[in-house]
């Protein structure tokens, strides 16, 4: 089955196209005109010919039906995706079953090309979910909790408290691929100190979800100057980047440092200079 060519000569068939344009345009004149004598007001008038140019602009919400008009459907419009929310208390809500996540796996395995089934993989979905409990634990630990317990005898102790050196292993949350390095935490105590290891807890707390390394350095700070009010704190990570080094330029070796400084730190280039050489300085 075919269309059969139209014989008429190019002239006689624009000629038709321009009448068919009048006519649709003469009847859309005719569509407005009668909506005006209608009592349509010129705001639902244009309304809906924003919509007719603009298939992508949110529709507006319709007023009420005038007097001898039908009821006009509301039109429906999606709520946000939870992932636009990233509120971590509200992770529990629908989080899907083990067996959901296991299903997951097997998918991307799938995908990558291999055999979920063969017997080297056949745990794998298993082995991964639980891998991933552990790995993104910080999203069930409370970082401000961590730091409630302080320790006000300390005669008197007033200077700077350093911790270094904290190895920490986070996941890029824009590959779900790892970076890994080491986080560097020194503040001066006003009402008191905090166990060592609270610190390190901290670190990893917010190293143990999907990160960027300059939030997570954001993070670590805010959580420490909210709760102990320090009259300083400098926090630095210096970092390995796997998503860097395994794909996209493919650069190992490379470290990335991110710095945030608060309070006498900020204040003072010297106090900058001094958490920095005692960071650098091993010996």
């Amino acid at each position: 089955m075919y269309a059969k060519p139209d014989s008429h000569p190019m002239t006689t068939r624009i000629a038709r196209a321009e009448d068919a344009m009048d006519a649709a345009l003469k009847s859309l004149s005719y569509r407005l005109t009668e909506t005006e004598d209608s009592g349509m007001d010129t705001t639902r008038q244009n309304g809906a010919l924003g919509a007719m140019r603009n298939d992508n602009a949110q529709a507006p919400v319709p007023a009420a039906p005038a007097a001898g008009h039908g009821p006009e459907i509301a039109p429906e419009i999606a709520p946000l995706p939870a992932s636009a929310q990233r509120v971590p208390d509200a992770i529990a809500t629908g989080r899907p079953s083990r067996e959901e996540a296991e299903a997951a796996v097997r998918t991307l395995l799938r995908w990558a090309g291999d055999d979920p089934s063969r017997e080297g993989l056949r745990d794998t979905p298993a082995r991964v979910v639980k891998a991933y409990g552990q790995i993104f634990g910080g999203y069930g630990q409370d970082a401000d909790a961590l730091l409630e317990r302080v320790f006000e005898e300390v005669e008197g102790y007033s200077d700077i408290v350093l911790v270094r050196d904290i190895p920490f292993y986070s996941h890029c949350e824009h590959h779900m691929v790892p970076f890994m390095g080491l986080a560097h935490i020194a503040y001066y105590p006003t009402k008191g100190v905090v166990g060592l290891s609270k610190l390190a807890r901290v670190v990893d707390t917010f190293a143990r979800r999907l990160q960027t390394q300059e939030t997570m350095t954001a993070q670590i700070a805010d959580v420490i100057e909210s709760i102990l009010k320090p009259r300083g704190i400098a926090v630095m990570v210096e970092a390995e980047h796997l998503c860097m080094a395994m794909r996209g330029v493919q650069k190992a070796g490379v470290s990335t440092i991110t710095t945030q400084f608060r309070g006498a730190f900020r204040n003072d280039a010297n106090e900058q200079v001094r958490f920095l050489t005692l960071v650098r300085n091993k010996s």
